[in-house]
């Protein structure tokens, strides 16, 4: 096509043409623009801390109710097996945040310095924030709260995780039991006012964010930090009347939790926590109920704060053009297998709530049961929002799943804690691997529960040999501890 003149160099009676010939290519372009605008949602990022499986979002008869997650699932795709990258809050969030396993990385424990270990490497939030959005975040989205792990250069603005001075705790231990673990290994109704409780104060700080950037120019990127329900298990008076004593579900187990367990998972030092809870219990009979009650207390009054922030999002009139993506960064023992918090490679320690809603993507109400793992997130928001990633990366982009979740995966999750110890988990088997080559498989089929290994049985020798292949072939060294710890 020729090169259009200027009007000042046509015929007069040209002139008119060509102007209008200009104004519809101006036109053009700025519709163009307007509307590679519209294709870049925005994003509201919600990761929730130490939220297991027991929820009623994945499981209906589950006791624990979240109805604000339930009335997320209903409005995009709900992941059914979905697994953290490691079940440690430090390693599980860099991996998401860089798309990276901590095989990969080196970054296995909650010290680890990530940023020293990848001086190079953008994070998801620094990638967005690079290519056009507003980025803000507020609450624990890194761990933790202070500077060594924060990474600043990831945010326009953020409101940190309060220091321990900011978050008063009570004078003696509301448990009773003072000489038992630190002052986080506590539970019942703190503060005494339920505003004054760090996911109310955070959540009003979120809320007020998206009420400002529903507003501006630029396409926005919101990362929400829920602290409960990590320890201590402090929430507000009507959360805990949600789980009355009498009528309180506590965790399946049986004699001999521990049966078929290997030296090699024995081996990962320090880690098991049950034995100092059921001495808790000793020394104050009825301290291991009442802290799975605090447990549920918290976890439902963590969904109280998502709903109110699902309230804000719709209230901005944006919530068609908003990618909700909702996550926990591990999850968490209450006993079973006899043991307490995270920190291990079963399923419990490893499952979590996973939901994405993408308008113009996902179905409502869907539900996916491939298995996948949060470093799906990072892929999953670049093709989402139409980025580049300036890193590759390891995990896969699940938008196929996002449009179809019934369509054909064949991708295990992987997850890894500390050096050389991996679980494989399909949609049937999970895989465990510890350095020292000892193994462990549990058919989910016969067995949710993971009480009987069937690594011994050579009827199974076939399934391991298959599960096997999908384990890191790389485990990076360890990577530097900060100088600064604050669990």
């Amino acid at each position: 096509m020729p090169a259009l003149r200027s009007p000042a160099s046509l015929p007069p009676h040209r002139e008119l043409v060509a102007c209008g010939r200009t104004i519809l290519l101006a036109a053009l372009l700025a519709c163009l623009a307007a509307n590679a605008s519209e294709r870049r949602p925005n994003v509201l990022f919600i990761v929730v801390d130490d939220l297991n499986d027991w929820i009623s979002v994945l499981d209906r008869s589950a006791p624990i109710r979240t109805p604000a997650l339930e009335r997320l699932a209903q409005r995009g795709v709900t992941f059914e097996r979905a697994y953290c990258a490691s079940p440690s809050c430090n390693p599980s969030r860099t991996a998401v945040f860089t798309g990276l396993r901590p095989s990969t990385t080196g970054v296995y424990g909650n010290a680890s310095d990530w940023r020293a270990a990848l001086p190079g490497t953008k994070t998801l939030l620094r990638e967005f924030k690079d290519q056009g959005y507003r980025v803000e975040g507020v609450g624990k989205v890194f761990h933790h709260h202070g500077p060594e792990f924060v990474d600043e250069a990831s945010f326009h603005d953020f409101t940190r995780f309060p220091n321990p001075a900011d978050t008063p705790m009570p004078r003696e231990k509301l448990n009773k039991l003072p000489e038992f673990g630190s002052a986080n290994t506590d539970w019942g109704v703190w503060p005494p006012d339920p505003k004054d409780h760090i996911d109310v104060r955070n959540t009003d700080d979120a809320i007020g964010r998206l009420r400002r950037l529903a507003g501006a120019k630029d396409p926005f990127f919101l990362a929400v930090g829920i602290f409960r329900p990590h320890m201590p298990f402090f929430a507000p008076a009507d959360a805990f009347d949600e789980y009355p004593d009498a009528h309180l579900v506590m965790p399946a187990r049986q004699p001999h939790e521990t049966a078929g367990i290997p030296a090699g998972r024995q081996a990962l030092d320090g880690l098991w926590f049950w034995p100092g809870m059921m001495a808790a219990d000793k020394r104050l009979p009825g301290s291991y109920r009442t802290a799975v009650r605090g447990y549920e207390a918290c976890a439902t009054f963590a969904d109280k704060q998502i709903g109110r922030l699902l309230d804000a999002l719709d209230a901005t009139g944006t919530t068609d053009r908003t990618v909700v993506v909702l996550w926990s960064d591990n999850g968490y023992h209450l006993g079973e297998k006899d043991h307490w918090e995270k920190f291990a490679l079963w399923e419990k320690t490893t499952h979590i709530p996973l939901i994405v809603v993408a308008p113009g993507t996902t179905a409502a109400g869907g539900r996916c049961a491939r298995t996948v793992d949060l470093t799906c997130l990072y892929p999953t928001l670049m093709e989402l929002c139409a980025l580049r990633s300036s890193h590759p990366v390891d995990g896969r982009s699940v938008v196929p799943l996002l449009r179809n979740p019934a369509a054909a995966w064949e991708t295990p999750a992987i997850m890894t804690y500390l050096r050389s110890n991996h679980a494989i988990r399909d949609e049937r088997w999970r895989y465990i691997r510890y350095a020292n080559g000892d193994e462990e498989l549990y058919d989910h089929q016969a067995d949710p529960r993971e009480w009987r290994n069937l690594a011994g049985d050579p009827a199974t020798a076939e399934i391991r040999q298959r599960l096997r292949q999908w384990l890191p072939t790389q485990n990076a060294a360890v990577a530097p501890d900060v100088r600064v710890v604050r669990r």
